[in-house]
């Protein structure tokens, strides 16, 4: 049981569950849009979600404690390295032009980790409301633009739409971890949650919600994808009301973060059937 419980651990922390959660997301696209697999450009964005993932997290760390860094640390550390070769293989195997549009959003990620505000002191991380947006926005850019550009497909309004929807929907996954961190966050970093309260908070995203629900009926008329968005859309809904500031450890890390894996679980189901 202790290992299967260290397993768990080093899955969540070093971020293979939120980066299985990205990949679902891009599975979720290729569905929607009827898009050409492309195997190479799935696990380029899976390595680079572990890599950017664990750079955020553990940069400072790894800064301020590198002579003192735990086994686990060191073990994520390694695995990280590993995931990063690994996104430099698939990244050889992609088209040159899907290559540079990740480029922006990738200069995010870097900016959203590294200081360079207020005197290389902050980075755009400490920034409270523009933290969920630029997060956001990496992971629509990444699920819904890349892979519909990678397939050579035009970027059409129902595109569009769809990109705003998924910016909505991981706004919304993001909420929980915002209520939770509210004990723990600098009273300079004005979250959604220190700001309007956390009920009103709980209220916003299911506002969101509504909308993406809304969205979901403008862009698709297939009857198992907009079954299967319901059914997401309720779940949601039951563990951003269930979200509070003291939480069980994993709530956020583990039970948001896998509503997009049921999300392309339940999808596939419907499929079979």
């Amino acid at each position: 049981m202790k290992i299967v419980k260290q397993l768990f651990k080093f899955y969540v922390n070093a971020s293979i569950h939120v980066a299985l959660a990205v990949f679902c997301f891009v599975k979720i696209t290729v569905f929607a849009f009827n898009l050409p697999q492309n195997v190479n450009l799935n696990f380029f964005i899976f390595f680079g979600t572990i890599t950017g993932y664990n750079f955020v997290k553990f940069s400072g760390l790894v800064k301020l404690y590198h002579r003192s860094l735990t086994e686990r640390l060191r073990g994520i550390q390694f695995f990280s390295l590993i995931c990063f070769l690994a996104l430099l293989y698939f990244g050889y195997l992609l088209k040159i032009e899907t290559l540079l549009l990740t480029i922006p959003f990738t200069i995010l990620t870097v900016l959203y980790a590294v200081p360079f505000l207020s005197g290389f002191q902050r980075s755009l991380r400490s920034v409270g409301y523009l933290k969920i947006v630029l997060v956001a926005l990496v992971w629509s850019g990444f699920t819904v633009l890349i892979p519909v550009f990678d397939a050579k497909q035009t970027i059409e309004f129902s595109v569009f739409l769809y990109a705003i929807q998924r910016f909505l929907l991981v706004v919304v996954l993001i909420l929980p971890f915002d209520i939770r961190d509210v004990k723990f966050d600098a009273i300079s970093l004005q979250t959604i949650p220190k700001k309007i309260g956390v009920a009103s908070t709980k209220r916003f995203g299911i506002i969101l919600l509504i909308i993406s629900l809304v969205f979901e009926y403008l862009i698709f008329e297939d009857e198992n994808y907009n079954f299967s968005f319901l059914l997401l859309f309720f779940l949601t809904i039951v563990l951003l009301m269930r979200a509070k500031i003291c939480q069980p450890k994993y709530y956020s890390s583990f039970w948001v973060e896998a509503l997009p894996i049921v999300w392309y679980v339940i999808l596939s189901i419907i499929n079979i059937f």
